[in-house]
């Protein structure tokens, strides 16, 4: 198959890139740019040139394939300046995504115009790198300083509308892409042609900006290197000649290509990318999915509904009595209220949220669905009950979800009718933002509703780890030895604020201590005193030692720390200093690096033993837990690939 072809549209040349799926710059499609480039210079009859996409995407990036292997020539920014030196002005018609080298390639021509549903982005800052094809370079003196911060530092790409009122491209248009992206070159030849964006002046921000925008982004990165080294890139390209800009970018760009944080960065995207879609399954067909319901309206099922009506899927939600159905519509209705104030959904899209929802006590009505996820109180017995009036009313082949943290699913699934259609799916709260969802089998759960599992994830925009069958699954069995070893620290002495500050300096959003008291620590308590009350020997924490004494954490105004009403900042707190006193050692000084280390490495060897027992298929999927469902800084790759050495 030919990547590249060309033809005309009389005196308009239309290059056609084909490069399935994403036609990604793979060394074969930048030599089919660079020959067209050349091939329609010479030709006398082409007046301008249209760079189209086939397939259901622009230009979406680097050819993954060659992540790690020398580079081959024609280089791409080779490649974007012979376009952009073309003696001809190229028009690119983008549709789907131009990302990262994509729209790097878009920056080259002379005009870009896109569908309404397009979207434009460099991206590379979250593969731990900085655009190197001329990105930092040429958004700047395209769009402005501004626009190119916002764009290159977060990595966010920006839909079409968006894209235009930032000066990214010149055009949205909403008929046929080819046709009127020509008509869009027969017009701008008939006007003064822009300069090349290699050739337009940078208006350059005062140094104040640059100091504000260094706090700012340092702040979001939270240790991460890329951001601020693109930012260093867009510096050099608003107050350096174009030439030395571009030779900062590159040498910025190789560098970075070879840290830590790129080759972690670059782990978690290919097991992000592998997640969806595991090799284990790839004879499993999944079951169609069209009605969906939800068993319980609180917190963690009204998320999970809000989940599912965001991916489209009509629901119907469950609930014991009228009452508590209100309050389950309620919580559904002040999620989506929540998404519209923060301007994710429209007062129209949120009302059709809520029109495809039905709320009743009737099982009955659950006679034709496809799917059914349980998510009430986390008991046995009235998780069991749910399951035998789901066996009555659905169809045999209706797949039955349990969402449960800790209990065994084998014991919830006793006496379900038809036992390889039920299996475990444990969101993490809130259940529409967090991306992480543990798919946990029984050893009855059939292929298919395994497939089916995964499926979902997919359609929900989640990131599928299978787990099997232990107290905590994955996610929760790492935490619970990463808190136990926290407080063992502080057993022997070190400060609960030091530890909390280092996991903050490791990347964590909030330390150990901190996390508990946003959460709730009777949560962990409650589980610990069911499985006491089962007969189980179960140590004394000290988390057990502050719930007995009320403190549960910020909603009690104090937990491991102590909070002022209104105000979420912890302090030091001397009751807790008192209540732990006879069961600490001295006050001694500890490495916050050090203690960081030992953390993490207390989560690896819990990840090692769960390997060990098969509860993991693979390290990633131990990763990939952490870093979506427990806040693991992405850019240190997960606990796994932290603590693996690499020569």
């Amino acid at each position: 198959m030919t990547i590249v072809t060309i033809d005309r549209d009389q005196d308009i040349a239309v290059v056609t890139v084909n490069n399935p799926p994403v036609n990604a710059l793979s060394q074969a499609l930048r030599q089919g740019l660079w020959d067209a480039a050349v091939a329609l210079d010479a030709d006398p009859a082409v007046r301008a040139v249209v760079l189209i996409c086939a397939g259901r995407t622009f230009i979406a990036g680097a050819d993954v394939s060659e992540f790690g292997k020398p580079p081959m020539e024609p280089h791409l920014p080779d490649v974007v300046a012979r376009i952009e030196a073309a003696t001809k002005p190229w028009i690119a018609a983008i549709h789907g995504s131009a990302l990262g080298g994509g729209f790097e390639v878009a920056l080259g021509c002379r005009f870009r115009v896109a569908d309404e549903a397009a979207s434009v982005g460099l991206p590379e800052v979250t593969l731990g790198i900085v655009p190197g094809a001329g990105g930092t370079v040429r958004t700047p003196r395209v769009a402005g300083v501004a626009a190119a911060v916002e764009l290159v530092t977060t990595g966010k790409p920006a839909k079409a509308a968006r894209a235009l009122t930032l000066g990214l491209i010149d055009a949205v248009v909403t008929g046929d892409l080819r046709t009127e992206a020509v008509a869009f070159a027969r017009a701008a030849l008939d006007q003064p042609l822009p300069a090349k964006a290699a050739d337009r002046a940078v208006e350059a921000p005062d140094a104040g900006f640059w100091a504000e925008q260094e706090t700012v982004i340092a702040k979001r990165a939270k240790g991460e290197v890329a951001p601020l080294r693109a930012l260093a890139c867009l510096r050099k390209a608003a107050e350096a000649p174009f030439a030395e800009a571009m030779a900062f970018e590159r040498a910025t760009f190789l560098d970075l290509r070879a840290s830590d944080q790129a080759a972690a960065l670059r782990a978690v995207f290919f097991a992000e990318r592998a997640a969806p879609r595991p090799a284990h399954l790839a004879d499993a067909k999944s079951l169609p999915l069209r009605q969906t319901a939800v068993v319980g309206g609180g917190t963690m099922g009204a998320g999970i509904a809000a989940a599912l009506r965001d991916a489209g899927l009509p629901v119907v939600l469950i609930e014991r009595d009228d009452a508590a159905v209100a309050r389950g519509l309620e919580n559904l209705r002040s999620i989506f209220a929540g998404a519209v104030k923060r301007g994710r959904l429209t007062e129209t899209q949120a009302a059709a949220r809520m029109e495809g929802v039905t709320g009743t006590t009737d099982y009955a009505a659950l006679a034709e669905v496809d799917l059914v996820i349980e998510a009430v109180f986390e008991d046995i017995a009235v998780k069991r009950a749910v399951f035998a009036q789901l066996s009555a009313a659905c169809r045999p082949d209706a797949v039955l979800a349990t969402n449960t943290s800790y209990l065994d699913p084998r014991l919830i699934a006793e006496g379900v009718v038809n036992p390889g259609r039920f299996i475990g799916l444990h969101f993490f709260s809130p259940a529409n933002v967090m991306k992480l969802l543990e798919i946990v089998p029984t050893p009855d759960t059939a292929p298919e509703t395994l497939a089916t599992g995964f499926a979902l994830a997919r359609s929900l925009g989640k990131v599928p780890v299978q787990a099997g069958i232990c107290e905590g699954f994955i996610g929760n069995r790492i935490l619970k030895r990463y808190r136990a070893s926290a407080e063992a620290l502080v057993r022997s002495g070190v400060a609960i604020a030091e530890i909390d500050a280092a996991m903050r300096g490791y990347g964590f959003a909030m330390g150990p201590f901190e996390a508990q008291d946003l959460g709730g620590l009777d949560i962990a308590f409650l589980q610990r005193e069911g499985a006491r009350a089962a007969g189980q020997e179960v140590a004394e924490t000290l988390g057990d030692v502050l719930v007995r004494a009320g403190r549960k954490g910020q909603k009690t105004g104090g937990g491991w720390y102590d909070y002022t009403p209104g105000d979420r900042k912890p302090q030091p707190s001397a009751t807790v200093a008192e209540l732990l006193g006879d069961r600490l050692a001295a006050p001694r000084q500890m490495d916050r690096a050090a203690i960081a280390e030992h953390l993490v490495g207390e989560m690896a060897a819990e990840g090692h033993a769960i390997l060990a027992e098969g509860i993991a298929r693979q390290p990633s999927d131990i990763d990939l837990t952490e870093i979506h469902g427990y806040g693991f800084p992405r850019w240190r790759g997960g606990p796994m690939f932290a603590t693996t050495p690499r020569g």
